[in-house]
Parts: C-alpha cells; structure tokens; sequence
C-alpha cells in the first residue's frame, strides 16, 4: 500500500514539473511573439508620424523619459531620430487634457526648427460620430498637422478656424478638435527646445524596461 502511494506520489510529482516546464516555455513563447508584435505596431505609428527617409537610427532604441508640462502631466516617453550622429527629429508622447470626454493621448513627430511632421491619437473617449473623426479610421483630418510650421507660441494659425486659426473643426464638436490642435502646438514647440537637452534626457532603460 505504502509503495502504491509513493509510486502514484513520484508520478504525480513528475507531472507537476513537467506541466509548470510546458507552461513556462508557452508563456515565454508567447511573450516574445507578443513584444515583437507591439514592436512592429509601434514602428508603423512611428512612420505615420515621421518619415522613414529623414533618419538612419533605430528610433526605438533611442527612447528618453521626460517630465514636460508641454506634454501633459506624468511622465512621458519620446524618441529621438538621427541622420548619423546628428539628431534630426523627435516622437512624443502628449496629452490633450481638455477633450470632450477626457484627456486624448496622442503621438507628435517633430523637427526642432518647428515643424510638426504627423500626429496619430493613440487613445480617446470621444463622442462617436462626433469627437471620433480624430482617428484616421474615421476621418484623414489627423493628417493635416504634417508639414504645419509653427512661427512661435503667438502663431494665431495654430488654432481651429472658429478662433481664426487654420485648422478646420467638425460639425457640431469644437472642443476636441480645439484641444488636439493646442496639444500639438504645445509639443512643436517644446520639441524647438529639445535639441540642447538630449545628452541630460535619461534613458528610458534606466528606469524599467
């Protein structure tokens, strides 16, 4: 009886290990399909909000954390493109905190001379068929922010045209185009600042991952 018991106990031991073996090689599998599925993903928006053309390095790993009211509040992450050794353009983070239904999170490609070079909303609880049409999906409004030069924080066209500015609001919902079109304004031109701050700028792996 006694050896019954520790031949079924050695069995079920042997099982046990072998199912948590099985489960650790799945889920390790799965988390680098995963990371570099979110890679590729993440690549594809960069390049919606820079061009390929413009830089040579792999912007990815050239990830920098800020803490920048221009941004939004908290922390945010941005990249930096160079030609070479020499810094060319920038990927945001940035926040609109004042959208319809709550903050809009968006990407914000930049030079450092003042040129916003595409911007891409990453999140938003907008009103559909309304505040929505900040999605590419929905509508290629987004995309006219690319190429847009701003003349300094007192450009008046860096605004929707019910306010004199150049950019047009939708149908019956001001307030989020209006506080897309501020946010990004505000990131243009704190990207102007940027360039003199990249060698103090922390990386993003000195903190977590």
């Amino acid at each position: 009886m006694l050896k019954t018991i520790q031949k079924h106990g050695v069995t079920l031991a042997v099982f046990a290990a072998l199912t948590t073996g099985l489960t650790a090689m799945v889920n390790a599998l799965t988390k680098t399909t995963i990371e570099g599925q979110a890679a590729l993903q993440q690549k594809q928006l960069f390049d919606q909000v820079l061009p390929p053309q413009m830089y040579d390095n792999d912007i990815q790993q050239s990830c920098y954390l800020v803490n920048a009211p221009a941004l939004g509040r908290g922390e945010k992450q941005l990249w930096v493109a160079r030609k070479g050794d020499t810094p060319v353009a920038v990927v945001m983070q940035a926040t609109a905190p004042d959208g319809y239904s709550g903050a809009i999170q968006l990407l914000v490609g930049a030079d450092f001379k003042g040129t916003v070079l595409g911007t891409r909303v990453t999140e938003h609880h907008e009103t559909p068929g309304l505040g929505d049409k900040i999605e590419t999906r929905i509508s290629s409004w987004i995309t006219g922010f690319a190429g847009k030069v701003i003349q300094g924080p007192d450009d008046s066209r860096w605004a929707v045209k019910k306010d004199g500015g150049q950019f047009d609001q939708f149908t019956g919902a001001t307030i989020t185009p209006r506080a897309v079109v501020n946010a990004v304004k505000r990131a243009g031109l704190y990207a102007q600042t940027l360039a003199p701050q990249l060698s103090t700028l922390p990386s993003c792996g000195d903190t977590h991952e």
